[in-house]
Parts: structure tokens; C-alpha cells; sequence
């Protein structure tokens, strides 16, 4: 028990020093990036510019990407998010110019996350450019989401494992499928 108790301190006070943590140049920019990030626009975005330009491996690799995003979701926000009640972390950690657009829903899991490496995840066998910069802006979604005290590290970790898992099940489905037919 003295394990899982010290997971959960050590997450809250890395939580804490994350919100509190950065220059004010971080500051300017973290709100641009959970703009971006909210309601998936940027994958989406993302998805609509692959399959403008990249031809068909750019179409391929936005359809993956849209789906194992929306996998994500459905399993992030549908079905971990109401059967584990987390709060998020305390107000008072977090500066006032960051409370205004706090979600009320459960902080465990974050779905941004799930919705970014999904996306990513699914993008990078497909097309490793486009995958690679999906993952760099995953990577700046899930700091950002703890940054602005929308998430403990634990939320965001786990928002990451659901979304590549989803996108392995996007990957694998294919195959799982003409297995079943034939």
C-alpha cells in the first residue's frame, strides 16, 4: 500500500512543480497549443492536409489517424472517464489565468492525450514525417495539459497508453478482420 501511496504523492508534487514551473514565454504559448488541441482540431487540420498533399499514403495515413483518434476518444472519454472519478489537480495551483477554461469532467484520464498519440501512433508507420511531427505536437499537447493544471502526470501518461493502444488496434484491425473472413 506504502507503494501506491508514494506513486500518488510523488505524481502531485510533480504535478504542482509542472504548473508552476516556466518562463512567461511558456505561458504565452501553452494557451495556443490547448486552442489547437481542443475538439481535435488539430488532427484534424493535420488530416485534411495530408490527404491534400500526400497523395495516397497521405489519404492512408489521415484515415488511420482520424479513427484511431476517434478510438481513442470513445475509450478515453466514454468508457475510462466514467468508471474512475479523478478530480483534478487543486485550483490553487494553478494561476488564475489558467481557470477559466478548466474542464469539469474527471482529470483520469486526459483525452487530449488519447486523441494526440492515437493520432500520431496511427500516422507514423504510414508516413514517418507526418507521424513524427504529429508526435512532437502530441508531446506538446500532454505537457501542455499539465502545465495549465488540467492533469496530474498520471492522466497524461494514461491519456498516451490509451492512444497508441488504440492505434495498434487500428493498425491490427485489418488483419484481425481478413483473418475472420477467411
Amino acid at each position: 500500500m506504502g507503494t501506491l501511496e508514494d506513486l500518488r504523492d510523488g505524481d502531485r508534487r510533480l504535478a504542482r512543480r509542472t504548473i508552476a514551473w516556466g518562463p512567461s514565454w511558456v505561458r504565452r504559448f501553452a494557451p495556443a497549443v490547448e486552442e489547437a488541441a481542443e475538439h481535435t482540431k488539430m488532427w484534424w487540420a493535420a488530416a485534411g492536409v495530408m490527404a491534400a498533399v500526400g497523395g495516397w499514403r497521405g489519404r492512408t495515413a489521415a484515415a488511420a489517424g482520424v479513427t484511431a483518434m476517434a478510438v481513442a476518444q470513445v475509450l478515453s472519454n466514454a468508457v475510462v472517464k466514467q468508471a474512475y472519478e479523478r478530480r483534478r489537480p487543486p485550483q490553487e495551483w494553478v494561476p488564475a489565468e489558467d481557470l477559466q477554461d478548466r474542464p469539469d469532467s474527471s482529470s483520469f484520464p486526459s483525452g487530449h492525450t488519447a486523441a494526440a498519440f492515437a493520432f500520431a501512433g496511427a500516422v507514423v508507420p504510414m508516413w514517418p514525417a507526418a507521424g513524427g511531427a504529429s508526435g512532437l505536437s502530441a508531446l506538446m499537447v500532454a505537457a501542455e495539459r499539465v502545465h495549465s493544471g488540467a492533469h496530474y502526470p498520471s492522466d497524461v501518461a494514461a491519456g498516451g497508453v490509451i492512444g497508441l493502444a488504440a492505434a495498434a488496434l487500428v493498425r491490427a484491425a485489418p488483419r484481425l478482420l481478413w483473418r475472420r473472413v477467411l
